[in-house]
Formats: structure tokens, C-alpha cells, sequence
């Protein structure tokens, strides 16, 4: 269930996704075919397929395997090989239509116009099980499921989602997630191409591409406007009226919520979402869905399987985060329901279940409980999910309520903590957003840790991963060509940067009012003429000067 709250296939590795080596959707008919019901067929293994068969950059970018190497995760390894093309065909010629598959779970997603027999397909010695995953049940009762109530507000502030987890302090410091890739689920983007506060991503070309997994094409600028709010959240940027928390990202925006009915299939649309975003080189996977009920009572799941190992889409979130993938999904707005209880995928055990709290750091009245089925403490985090300023229309920009909101707003400071921090791998991250919370000490089942400090993250993580000069600071590569990197002994607190050449003419000055990093990348220099130039750094501890030579490439 969705939590209220064109693409360039150029590359060798995105091409490959018509072709089933990634998570496939069928491309729409020209006049489509009504398919009724949609089957999820398990295979028992991989068939022919070895991974020696496949080099690594026949199945993901150059982004995706260094997000790996750097984790010490094997690539590929035998999640990464696409399900079996002879299995696939077999299928097909028993009157079925692929849709999608998932390499992951070894499965495919199968349609037909009408009810199937199953036990036929089930007599294959490669097939290990099938389940209906969708079939026709009357009116859907979610048919409003991602609808937003948004309303205007003055208060709380409209940058309190950031204050209240210091992240203004990493958006001073320079941390606005520049260099991070992050994958968004959801169920549609209608308006995204044309909301004012998102006009700064569109001019640099900060949405790398877009997929609807559910309508099998590249465009996701329809159906809802759910999507819309949580990027809004994410990179929106009006003065004084929404200030997203990571507007430096990049961004692939990804449709895998069928907004009209409500069914497992979902699950193998996030599913072959999750593995796109993989296969493209995503650092984060932003989602504000969740599953727990169906539009057929038959197929709902029960609390018992929110224990990290059961659901569909739950066991493909943590393999997303076994790829080094940093997952964060809403944990629910079902505590004012029947089912109170947190939902899949936020039950994963490697997945950030985002609970909401309201601009004065109080539990909202709706965000769903744990712990988690087998006693593990859920949410893990919480941050504003009350009152988050969002914008879904052209120029006006409202409030929404819901963890829809709060998981865009902590996947969003993530993103500006690896900025800071390039060495931390998510599950370093996952840890340090636990032990830098105001209830690591204490954790329950409404808070889980509590409200991160995103400053106290970076320090902790640069604590452990960043080592510390026996000098004031240090400066390197030099000589150097392109990027220079300084490193303090402690945290600057404030900091002004200038860059003078040899004869002292001032090249480069930046002020920075809060700096929360012992780390500072220089990147001004690059298109410089080579030479002598002399670095002059301000801190509150301090005044340091360091001599650099620029080398041409």
C-alpha cells in the first residue's frame, strides 16, 4: 500500500533491461490488451547461467560495482544473473505474458486475460512454486490510497525538518548530497516536470532518468502526484517556503505503486524497481510504500510476517542493502487503525524504517509501531512527518502529514552524510544514525532511536573512517590536477577558505558560517592555469596556510 503521507536506455547495461539481463517490463501495446491476472512464478535455479558467463559491466554501470567494491561485496554474484531466458520462453509458450522478472528472487511475473491453471506450470521441474499475485475483485477499496490532504501552515517553521536533525548545519557546511545517486518509488510524479521548486534539478539535469515498472515505459509524469511531494521533500528549494533535504542529489524516478487497485504484483513492481536502481549505480532507495493488506483479503499478510524475512518486497529490500544500497521506507500510518502496526518492507532487517514525529519532536498520532514481529526495535529513526512542506502544483507550495514525508526528509540527510563522508557504506551509516539518536540508550517501539543528529553522525563516522593529521591540517595530493583535499585534526566549527596565486591575487574565497566536517574537498582549481598557489584556511581554531602546486593533466 502506498503511504499517504524520459529516460535515455543509451548504455549498454540499461538496454539490456528490454532484454530480461535486468528486472524487464513489457512495453505497452498500442491498444492494450486487458490482462486480469498476474502470476509470480518461482524457479528453482538459474538454469544455464554461470557467473562466469557475465562480466560485470554486461549487468551493472561502472557506479553500481564500485558502490560494491567499496563495500567488499562480490560482482557479480548469483542474484546478479538474470532468470533463465529458457524458463522464461517455456512459460510464455503456455499462453502466459511476461511483465517483469526479478533476478534477485529468481522469479517472473506472468499475465493473462483470463484464470489459468497453475498446476500445469507447477508439473515443470524448474518451477518451484506460483502464486496469484493480482485478479479481478470488484471495486478496489484503496482506490484513494496515496491521496494527500494538504493543507497551509506558518508552523512549524518550513525548515524545521532540517533544524530538528541539525541538518541546516550540513547544508552550511556544503553537504547538500552533491554526488549522490538516489533511486525514488513511488506511484507517480504528475507535476514533477513543472513544479517551480524543482526547477534548479531539472536545469542541471539532476534526474537522471525515469521507468514505470507498472505500465512498462519511461514515462512517470502521470497517474499521481504522491511522487511529486516526497522529490519535493527530497530537492525542492523555494526561499522561506521549502528547503529539501538533499538538493544536490541526483535522481531516478522510479513508478512501481499501482494506484488504482491494491495487490501483492506491487511488490514485484518495487522488486524490479529496487534491482533497476541497483543495476543504474543508486546509493540510497527512497520509499514511501508499503504493504500489508490487498484488495483480496485472501492475500494479506498477517503481523507474524513483518518479521524481516517473510514478504516479497521485504526480502528484496534487503538484498538491496546486501548490494550496498542504503534503503530507507516508511514505517506506516496505521497506528490510528485497526493494524497499528509497522509495515513491509520497513519490518527488513537492513532497511530504515522512517517513523514520523511533529515539528516539536512528539510522536504524531499516526505513525505506525513496533517492534518488528520478532522483537527487533522499529521504526529505527523518525524525523518531521507532520506539517512537511511539499509542493505537488505548479507555484504554491502546502503542508502534508504522514511518514511518507518523514522518509524523503532522512533519506535525504543520508545522502548529504556520504557526501561528507565518501568511505561509510550503508550498513556504517544504518549504525551511526542509531548511536548519534536521542534515544540509543533508550529505544521503543514508537521512537525506535529517536530523532538523529546529523552533525554527530558525520563527526562519529569521520571519527572512525577519517584519519587524523598529526598537524592542525593537511593537504594532498601535491602536487595535484584536479581535486585537493584537506583534512583537520578537529572539526573547524566555522571556516573561511581562500586560494591566492604566487603574485597573491585572491582567486578564491568561501565563508562558511557552520562547518561540521573534518574533511574539505577543493575543486575550484581544476580549470586553473598550473603554478604555485597558496591556500589560506580560517577556522575557530585557528589560522593555517598551506603552498600547493597545480600540475596541468
Amino acid at each position: 500500500m502506498g503511504i499517504i503521507s524520459k529516460v535515455s536506455l543509451k548504455s549498454k547495461f540499461i538496454i539490456a533491461l528490454s532484454t530480461t539481463v535486468l528486472s524487464v517490463c513489457s512495453t505497452i501495446q498500442s491498444q492494450p490488451i486487458v490482462y486480469n491476472y498476474f502470476y509470480r512464478v518461482y524457479f528453482s535455479d538459474k538454469g544455464e547461467y554461470n557467473v562466469n558467463d557475465f562480466p560485470p559491466s554486461d549487468l551493472l554501470s561502472e557506479k553500481a560495482i564500485a558502490r560494491r567494491q567499496k563495500a567488499g561485496i562480490a560482482v557479480p554474484d548469483l542474484t546478479d544473473l538474470p532468470v533463465f531466458q529458457g524458463y522464461i520462453n517455456k512459460i510464455d509458450s503456455m499462453g502466459y505474458k511476461l511483465h517483469c522478472t526479478s533476478k534477485w528472487m529468481n522469479t517472473g511475473l506472468f499475465k493473462a486475460q483470463s484464470l489459468q491453471d497453475i498446476n500445469i506450470l507447477l508439473n515443470f521441474s524448474f518451477v518451484k512454486d506460483v502464486r496469484i499475485v493480482k485478479k479481478p475483485a470488484g471495486k478496489s477499496s484503496f482506490e484513494n490510497k496515496l491521496d494527500l490532504k494538504e493543507f497551509n501552515a506558518d508552523i512549524p517553521p518550513f525548515d524545521r525538518p532540517l533544524t530538528m536533525l541539525s541538518g541546516n548545519e550540513l547544508h552550511h557546511s556544503g553537504y547538500d548530497g552533491t554526488g549522490i545517486l538516489i533511486a525514488v518509488l513511488d506511484g507517480g510524479f504528475y507535476n514533477a516536470d513543472l513544479i517551480s521548486s524543482l526547477v534548479h534539478l531539472r536545469k542541471r539535469n539532476g534526474i537522471k532518468g525515469t521507468y514505470d515498472f507498472v505500465s512498462g515505459n519511461e514515462y512517470v509524469y502521470d497517474y499521481h502526484n504522491h511522487g511529486t511531494a516526497v522529490l519535493s521533500v527530497l530537492a525542492g528549494t523555494i526561499p522561506q517556503l521549502i528547503e529539501g533535504t538533499a538538493p544536490g542529489a541526483d535522481y531516478w524516478l522510479l513508478r512501481t505503486e499501482d494506484t488504482s487497485t491494491e495487490f501483492p504484483v506491487e511488490e514485484d513492481f518495487w522488486a524490479a524497481g529496487a534491482e533497476f536502481a541497483d543495476s543504474v549505480g543508486a546509493d540510497i532507495i527512497s520509499s514511501s510504500l508499503g504493504y500489508y493488506i490487498f484488495d483480496d483479503p485472501v492475500m494479506d499478510y498477517k503481523f507474524s510476517d513483518m518479521d524481516g524475512n517473510t514478504t516479497f518486497v521485504t526480502r528484496a529490500a534487503d538484498i538491496a542493502a546486501s548490494k550496498g544500497i542504503l534503503v530507507v521506507a516508511s514505517a506506516g500510518n496505521e497506528r490510528d487503525h485497526v493494524w497499528k502496526r509497522i509495515i513491509a518492507p520497513s519490518d527488513g532487517y537492513s532497511v530504515i524504517a522512517a517513523g514520523a514525529v511533529d515539528g516539536f519532536s512528539v510522536i504524531s498520532y499516526f505513525s505506525s509501531a513496533g517492534p518488528s514481529a520478532d522483537g527487533r526495535v522499529k521504526p529505527d529513526n523518525v524525523a518531521q512527518g507532520v506539517s512537511v512542506p511539499v509542493q505537488t502544483s505548479e507555484s504554491t507550495v502546502s503542508r502534508a502529514n504522514g511518514t511518507s514525508f518523514s522518509c524523503p526528509v532522512l533519506s535525504g540527510m543520508c545522502a548529504c552524510v556520504m557526501q561528507a563522508v565518501p568511505e561509510a557504506i550503508n550498513t556504517d551509516i544504518i549504525r551511526t544514525l542509531q548511536t548519534a539518536a536521542d534515544r540509543y540508550n533508550s529505544p521503543d517501539s514508537l521512537y525506535g532511536y529517536g530523532i538523529p543528529d546529523m552533525a554527530a553522525v558525520i563527526g562519529k563516522l569521520q571519527e572512525t573512517l577519517v584519519t587524523k593529521p598529526g598537524n592542525e591540517s593537511i593537504i594532498g595530493p601535491n602536487p595535484f590536477t584536479e581535486d585537493l583535499e584537506i583534512i583537520f585534526r578537529q572539526i573547524p566549527e566555522t571556516l573561511i577558505l581562500e586560494i591566492f596565486t604566487a603574485s597573491g591575487v585572491a582567486v578564491v574565497k568561501r565563508n562558511y558560517q557552520e562547518y561540521v566536517g573534518r574533511t574539505l574537498k577543493i575543486s575550484d582549481l581544476q580549470n586553473m592555469e598550473q603554478g604555485l598557489y597558496i591556500i589560506r584556511l580560517i577556522t575557530a581554531n585557528g589560522t593555517f596556510t598551506h603552498k600547493v602546486i597545480k600540475l596541468n593533466k
